[in-house]
């Protein structure tokens, strides 16, 4: 998926809709935008034309209310959080926001006792404070793979990480420390 969304935008540095390509156009008098694309490649000229049905992948872009979730004690208790703190954050019941434009995103976990925002470019390894969550750093890359969004966090704790992804209205975020998984879910608000 990603060689293919890589290729998409190099394909669409070499020919902008809307711009007139260079090379000759069809037929007499003034093109209109039917030009024959004669510095592309052929197989890349043919790749264009499936340009608009290629899959991207979804836009997350919503406010996602909190439904249910399953084994968070046993995950906080792999990032060693204290009895106290895991006891309290099985309680809330956090949102989700996220904004997601082209490859920036922002994702704003929203609840009574505090809020974690992350702000990243998809793609591109960010050194990020976990102060709020455990009191760590780590270096986390946030990519898709296929029709999810997926989360790779690299620190102190051996599989560490989260996936988002989206069954109709309702958003699933898998969550992963050490051998523990955290499931929870949220519905998007209209």
């Amino acid at each position: 998926m990603a060689r293919g969304l890589l290729l998409q935008r190099e394909l669409r540095v070499l020919y902008k809709p809307g711009e007139q390509a260079s090379g000759r156009h069809t037929g007499g008098g003034k093109s209109r935008g039917s030009a024959v694309l004669t510095n592309i490649p052929l197989c890349a000229r043919s790749l264009l034309l499936l340009l608009p049905f290629a899959e991207m992948p979804p836009n997350l872009t919503g406010y996602y209310r909190f439904v249910s979730q399953d084994n968070m004690d046993n995950y906080l208790r792999a990032l060693d959080i204290n009895v106290a703190l895991r006891k309290l954050v099985c309680l809330l019941k956090p949102d989700k926001e996220i904004i997601h434009t082209g490859d920036h995103m922002i994702i704003r976990t929203l609840t009574s006792l505090r809020n974690y925002v992350m702000d990243f470019d998809l793609g591109v390894e960010f050194e990020e404070d976990l102060g709020p969550v455990d009191g760590r750093k780590c270096w986390t890359t946030v990519s898709w793979e296929g029709d999810q969004l997926v989360c790779e966090q690299h620190g102190e704790k051996r599989n560490r990480g989260w996936r988002h992804w989206l069954e109709g209205d309702r958003l699933h975020l898998r969550m992963t420390a050490e051998d523990e998984v955290c499931v929870q879910i949220f519905q998007k608000v209209n």
